[in-house]
């Protein structure tokens, strides 16, 4: 699978059923290999007009199962805060 597939998927964390957006990155580990999955920040409308933050990064191992339209990924209500 290429990233252009990847970030045409939905991001969705199955602990509330949030629709967290589509990957906009990936961070890569020493050897290469995917650690995390970056998604937009949460914050609405606004947040568009903040350059500087970066997005949710979500770690490879809270990555359930990749599916043919949508990412599902396990994340508590404390993550990201």
């Amino acid at each position: 699978m290429t990233f252009g597939e990847l970030k045409q998927k939905d991001v969705i964390n199955i602990c509330d059923g949030r629709r967290l957006g589509k990957p906009i990155d990936l961070r890569l580990n020493d050897a290469a290999c995917v650690s995390a999955l970056i998604v937009p920040s949460p914050g609405g409308f606004l947040s568009c007009l903040k350059p500087d933050r970066e997005g949710l990064s979500i770690p490879w191992e809270r990555i359930r199962r990749i599916g043919d339209d949508v990412i599902l990924v396990e994340l508590d209500a404390n993550f990201g805060q």
